[in-house]
């Protein structure tokens, strides 16, 4: 059989061909929004190529990207991706040190910033002594303007594109080539690298196009409200392309209003992103009684949910809501509830899809004799799950390629996933075990709690012990001991909160992860 090199310059290659005229859509501030076919964004796209080797980068080098969904942010990603140079995707809600961590470690000489951080820019600038160039992407309703940094050169994204570009032939390098460097988020440890191939995204991109799976079409709009920077957007800048559906990109505007506004215009059918934000969607339309009558599915990610909201969700969207689990390191999806089950629950996060095995093991990584029904430490491998992190000679996995995701789960007799928690999470009072996700998952589910963690606080006693900390809906009214009655039937006494914490507003980290570390930090 023919060789053909498995390399992301194939999916917008095709989406060019055979779906030229389908449309990325950006949504910026102020009602603006702009629209481009694909033809017309692979064309920008290999002329960029151009202007990033005029920039000094070659095969292998590590592209800066610190920006929202946009579709200047996809044009500098397949530029970037079709001549061989990494996109490394930074996330502008870490802290400046954070940041300059990562770019020291990726040696990045060009930074490509949204034009609204461009002040986070110029810290970076003078944290980081690699950085030579600064790209500012031009967005619509932004007012970019080059900024002037001391030694380092600064450049509009058109003019850019104007001055320094110039087509030039993609593809030609091996499909295990790096494509990719994203950072964990660090919310169990210190932040650690992953790095992408253009094998390992592509065969993710097969992964996630499976009809039990995203199963996304031609017919399909898609919003991708889960950031960029979020490993790949969850890969539906590969996937979109790659069948030739339409894209939105709501860049960092993702309030209820403007979710809504967008969704009623571009006609979205299906919508990814994390719960907090389709929290706010709901919240929106109850307010002012509006409706999204196209969207038919949301992806959801990043967190478990509880059962109450995604009923809420389902019934007052009218959409069907799919469940997933996945990691960076995982690129990063592990398993998605099918969207045709005849029972889906918020605790279940589905099957893996075809390419994703998966194995429940003991706390030593011996495999559990029997794998369904029973809960364990949950360990992956696969063509798109990392075997070694960013810099390091030590591999990430074990012997037999299995990688430790740190999640306890059961397996049910179909198959399904249900993760029970993390094993850094667990509480250990008196020498024995305490679940937090068991308890957010009992007092997530009653009427009128928005969002609820569980953390450790420090006993003299008993060595640690949990408390509750919620965050209840506006107008609503739940009480202590309605809070407490709840758990008692369902778990065992010794587990009940010595202590609740009510927040007007959850702490939530980079990701849209409930902040757990700065929750232990302040109550813990």
């Amino acid at each position: 059989m023919q060789p053909y090199a498995l390399t992301l310059d194939r999916f917008i290659d095709h989406a060019a061909k055979w779906h030229g005229a389908t449309e990325v859509v950006t949504v910026g501030g102020g009602g603006h929004s702009g629209r481009i076919g694909y033809a017309a964004l692979r064309d920008r796209s290999r002329r960029l190529s151009g202007a990033f080797r005029a920039l000094g980068l070659r095969a292998g080098d590590n592209l800066g990207l610190l920006a929202w969904n946009s579709q200047a942010h996809l044009e500098c990603w397949y530029g970037a991706l079709g001549v061989g140079i990494v996109c490394h995707t930074l996330n502008p809600r870490l802290s400046p040190a954070h940041l300059a961590g990562m770019i020291h470690q990726a040696a990045n000489r060009v930074l490509v910033v949204s034009a609204d951080l461009t002040a986070l820019a110029g810290t970076l600038v003078q944290l980081c002594p690699t950085i030579d160039h600064v790209v500012v992407l031009e967005e619509p309703g932004s007012a970019a303007v080059p900024p002037d940094y001391d030694r380092v050169t600064s450049w509009l994204h058109e003019d850019l594109l104007a001055r320094l570009g110039a087509e030039m032939a993609w593809g030609g390098f091996d499909e295990n080539a790096p494509a990719g460097l994203c950072f964990t988020s660090g919310t169990t440890g210190a932040p650690k690298g992953v790095t992408y191939t253009h094998r390992s995204n592509y065969l993710h991109t097969v992964h996630q196009l499976q009809a039990d799976a995203s199963g996304l079409t031609a017919r399909d709009s898609v919003l991708v409200a889960v950031p960029m920077f979020h490993a790949n957007g969850w890969g539906f800048p590969f996937s979109g392309p790659g069948v030739g559906a339409k894209l939105v990109l709501p860049g960092r505007h993702q309030d209820g209003a403007s979710l809504a506004r967008v969704i009623n215009t571009e006609g979205v059918t299906v919508a990814a992103g994390v719960a907090t934000v389709w929290l706010g969607l709901v919240d929106h339309l109850d307010r002012t009684g509006g409706e999204t009558p196209t969207l038919r599915r949301i992806m959801l990610g990043g967190a478990a949910v509880p059962q109450a909201l995604m009923d809420r969700l389902e019934r007052r969207l009218g959409a069907l809501v799919q469940t997933s689990w996945g990691m960076t390191e995982l690129s990063p999806l592990g398993t998605t509830a099918s969207p045709t089950a005849p029972v889906r629950r918020a605790a279940q996060s589905g099957r893996p899809p075809l390419g994703v095995d998966l194995l429940l093991t003991d706390a030593d990584g011996a495999p559990l004799p029997e794998q369904r029904g029973q809960a364990g430490r949950l360990r992956v491998r696969g063509a798109s799950v990392v075997e070694r992190y960013f810099g390091q000679d030590a591999p990430a996995v074990d012997a037999d390629g299995w990688f430790d995701t740190g999640d306890l789960a059961i397996i049910d007799a179909d198959g399904n996933v249900s993760i029970t928690g993390r094993a850094k999470d667990l509480i250990k009072s008196g020498g024995e075990w305490i679940n937090p996700m068991e308890i957010e998952a009992i007092v997530g589910a009653l009427p009128g709690v928005a969002q609820v963690a569980v953390i450790a606080r420090a006993d003299a006693k008993w060595g640690e012990r949990p408390v509750l900390v919620v965050e209840v809906c506006q107008d609503a009214k739940v009480t202590d001991q309605a809070l407490l009655d709840a758990l008692r039937p369902r778990v065992p006494s010794w587990w009940l909160p010595d202590a609740i914490v009510r927040l007007a507003g959850m702490p939530l980290a980079a990701t849209g992860k409930i902040d757990k570390a700065r929750l232990r930090a302040d109550h813990g």
